[in-house]
């Protein structure tokens, strides 16, 4: 069982020609909307990746929460745990230029509301994966790594966005993802010694006895682990949308991690899934599913 605590977001997304600067107003070619938010996106890349998966979290009783659930209900990813709030279903505004890059700024919304409350009531379980990110609240996350902990579950911290006041729960997750940014810029929080990233991750491996995974885009991803680097490369693509391709990432680890892989297999899984979420339009609509990422890495 995969259980993702999460964010649940409608995506509203412009394509521009190119992003706007601070101040300034650029035309859009077309706008579309998608379910979104990393909790639910990474469900349902877990969940198209063959993983028997859960959502833990909250939406509004308004007309953005039918759509935002739509196609994790067509998944078929256990939706029982999400409660309908009185507080309005969570929003992402996205900006997507030509070559693939984007902005967001994400309005919380109901996931503002997911409580350590919704996490005793998931009574979480001994060998079973729990996937965590930063867009509901802090003390939330702390809780079910705490939880996750107590039952014997394995968990994942996704670490976006980043937060500089969540770089202490870094060390309470079994497994910590982190886009190349983002962990440089935990790695200052936390005061880690060394000339390079890959000395940094060595030292936080070594001082937590935890795994740190930075995806580095284009150049694939990098893993410090019981004592070892694993370097994995990126499917070579040319990005439509790079939006989800993380959270893609993320759920196909979580679903490779259930079902034993070794690490260095659930990595490879994992990143080409993430490039292959470049290739379409939207978060969600993107995920690629279990068959036609193993044909790309038979064919790599």
């Amino acid at each position: 069982m995969i259980t993702v605590i999460g964010s649940i977001n409608l995506d509203l997304v412009a394509d521009v020609e190119r992003l706007p600067a601070p101040g300034e107003t650029v035309p859009g070619s077309v706008f579309r909307t998608a379910p979104g938010g990393k909790g639910a996106n990474q469900a349902l890349a877990a969940a198209r990746a063959g993983g028997d998966t859960r959502m833990i979290g909250a939406v509004g009783k308004d007309a953005f929460a039918a759509e935002a659930l739509a196609l994790l209900s067509d998944g078929k990813v256990d939706l029982s745990a999400v409660r309908a709030t009185h507080a309005a279903t969570g929003v992402a505004l996205i900006f997507v230029d030509g070559k693939g890059e984007n902005v967001i700024v994400v309005v919380p919304g109901a996931n503002g509301t997911v409580t350590s409350g919704d996490v005793a009531a998931a009574k979480l379980s001994r060998g079973e994966i729990v996937l965590l990110q930063h867009e509901i609240p802090l003390d939330t996350v702390e809780a079910a790594l705490d939880a996750a902990r107590a039952a014997g579950a394995v968990s994942i911290l996704n670490t976006a966005p980043f937060r500089p006041e969540a770089a202490g729960l870094l060390a309470r997750a079994d497994f910590v993802v982190a886009n190349e940014t983002e962990f440089d810029l935990y790695a200052e929080a936390l005061a880690l010694a060394g000339d390079s990233r890959e000395d940094r991750m060595r030292g936080f491996a070594e001082q937590t006895g935890r795994t740190i995974v930075v995806t580095l885009g284009a150049d694939g991803v990098a893993a410090v682990g019981e004592g070892r680097l694993l370097r994995v490369a990126a499917l070579p693509v040319t990005p439509v949308d790079t939006v989800g391709a993380g959270d893609t990432f993320c759920g196909y680890l979580a679903a490779g991690l259930g079902e034993g892989l070794a690490l260095d297999q659930a990595l490879a899984r994992a990143a080409a899934a993430g490039s292959l979420a470049c290739l379409q339009p939207g978060a969600q609509p993107a995920i690629p599913l279990r068959g036609d990422v193993d044909a790309a890495l038979r064919a790599a």
